[in-house]
């Protein structure tokens, strides 16, 4: 049941939303001026710290060449005769934007714990940021697993959105015909073929990085949680120095003398090397629709946000990367016990 104190809540952050958006009923689906187009794309740039990496950018049509917003690569020479000027593109790179609904359901009784736990103004704002930490999350975990467009979503079978859309990943794969992701099978392991996160790092670079780019100081390792921690097992293990306990707790910043991260909904056993604004995410201006309502049956207040929306990887020749299909984590072993006295 919904306690009278937050239905009391609702009733407030509903004629708030209202009265924001200058919209008559929020139970149905309204449209967002440009003003508040651009508050809700900066609420969720700041839902999370990796949304602010990235490129996030209206764009006026559904279908088009990818925005160029970087500058890898060198911009300074000379010619006899005339100025130096270098062009910047990747000619045939589109993007194409769908449909997209996202909803963010609370349910009644966790509204009434909320409600009871503080003031009205601390209600409002948890619901602020489950709601945008919600949208952006799930901005992210289809940028990383999207493989397809389905007419009819299934998220029992596709629970990272691998059927919303297509994600980075899957894009450069398709951009590049997999010339920029190793697929064959590899394992990390001292016995293996790469035996440290470094080594598989220092490899992408050196074989799928153009020459030119590989010491731009904006590459960045983007490693799954698995790999990190089979890692950090094995450093843990071999450490017999404060030194390297320090290493194996800085494996997730710095990997092959690189910036490293593990992202939200990052594959565990996926490693990546690009530059986070290389990874681009596209909404059309004008398509941005809200809606919030209470929906008794479901004993839960949805928060629902409709967009035409999309990915594009803005230099797929800066995107490098091993499937997590193709990796194997070498056997980790349990150090043995001393034997008893």
């Amino acid at each position: 049941m919904l306690n009278s104190r937050a239905r009391g809540y609702l009733r407030n952050y509903c004629d708030g939303l209202r009265e924001s958006y200058n919209a008559d009923d929020i139970s149905r689906y309204f449209s967002l001026t440009d003003p508040k187009e651009t508050k809700l794309r900066d609420a969720l740039l700041e839902s999370n710290d990796f949304m602010q990496l990235i490129t996030v950018a209206d764009v006026d049509q559904l279908q088009g060449q990818v925005v160029s917003v970087g500058n890898p690569g060198l911009f300074t020479g000379r010619v006899e005769g005339g100025r130096y000027s270098r062009a910047v593109g990747v000619e045939g790179n589109e993007y194409k934007l769908v449909e997209t609904d996202s909803g963010a359901a609370l349910t009644f009784a966790m509204l009434s714990v909320w409600a009871n736990a503080g003031t009205e103004e601390e209600f409002f704002q948890r619901m602020q940021a489950f709601t945008n930490q919600s949208f952006g999350l799930d901005m992210l975990r289809i940028g990383f697993n999207g493989k397809s467009v389905a007419k009819t979503t299934k998220s029992s079978e596709n629970p990272n959105g691998e059927d919303v859309n297509i994600g980075w990943h899957e894009l450069v794969r398709t951009f590049s015909e997999g010339s920029q992701i190793i697929s064959d099978p590899i394992t990390l392991d001292v016995d293996g073929d790469y035996k440290s996160l470094d080594a598989m790092a220092s490899d992408l670079i050196n074989s799928k990085i153009p020459q030119e780019f590989r010491n731009d100081p904006r590459l960045t390792v983007m490693v799954g949680a698995d790999l990190v921690a089979a890692e950090q097992y094995r450093l843990y293990q071999a450490a017999d120095r404060p030194t390297e306990k320090i290493a194996a707790q800085m494996l997730s910043q710095s990997i092959a003398g690189r910036p490293a991260m593990v992202p939200p909904f990052f594959p565990g056993k996926r490693m990546v090397v690009t530059m986070p604004t290389n990874l681009h995410i596209y909404t059309q201006r004008g398509t941005r629709f809200r809606k919030a309502e209470f929906v008794d049956d479901r004993k839960q207040f949805e928060n629902k946000y409709l967009r035409n929306e999309g990915y594009a990887v803005e230099y797929p020749e800066l995107y490098a990367a091993f499937d997590e299909s193709a990796v194997t984590i070498g056997k980790v072993t349990e150090p043995s016990e001393p034997a008893g006295e």
